[in-house]
């Protein structure tokens, strides 16, 4: 079972890298000349993060409709540990444009910190919504999952959540990870350990 766990947190990491690069990949393939202001993406070592944090918070002081920014100072936040800072700046982005393509991946990623924090209801809140607006979106169910199964104990809730991730995505190295953890609530088992998945 350990190594199970340790593959899918491997796979559940390159999959938010690669997730990462690719929104942000297609929001700059996007970006016209008169694009607003973006943060360059640095390695992800403590200076860089320290370097785009203080660049993004400038560039939201005097474009505080920047959306993109937002995001991209949250994820910051996200990748930082400061989930309090993290929850503002998604809340910002969100309330810049609630109906952005992206905004599935910032529930989410907001209901990660809102979970960090403690708070469960905010991050299941979060994570409902984000699968209201696209029934498809795996990490949001994935998530509403860990939160049902570790935090507030609600087995079935979290076998119910997982069952809708798996009508997405069961055959994925993350999908069979999924199935056995909801094979082993139902056969009575505790929470499976499962930190979240960005």
């Amino acid at each position: 079972m350990k190594q199970e766990n340790m593959v899918f947190i491997i796979v559940a990491l390159l999959v938010g890298l690669l997730g990462g690069f690719l929104i942000f990949s297609i929001t700059n393939k996007n970006k016209g000349p008169s694009a607003p202001q973006s943060v360059p993406m640095g390695s992800g070592s403590p200076t860089d993060y320290t370097q785009r944090i203080t660049e993004a918070e400038k560039i939201v002081a005097q474009d505080p409709k920047n959306y993109q920014v937002w995001v991209q100072l949250a994820n910051d936040y996200f990748d930082t540990e400061q989930p309090q800072k993290a929850v503002n700046a998604y809340g910002k982005a969100l309330e810049i444009d609630s109906k952005h393509q992206n905004t599935p991946n910032v529930l989410t990623d907001q209901g990660v910190m809102y979970r960090k924090m403690g708070l469960f209801d905010k991050a299941v809140a979060n994570f409902e919504k984000a699968s209201s607006i696209d029934p498809k979106h795996a990490q949001s169910l994935f998530n509403l999952g860990v939160v049902y199964a570790n935090d507030l104990k609600q087995n079935d809730k979290a076998i119910s959540a997982w069952t809708r991730y798996l009508a997405i995505d069961g055959m994925s190295p993350q999908g069979q990870q999924v199935k056995a953890m909801v094979d082993e609530l139902k056969a009575g088992g505790g929470p499976p350990k499962s930190g979240g998945w960005k």
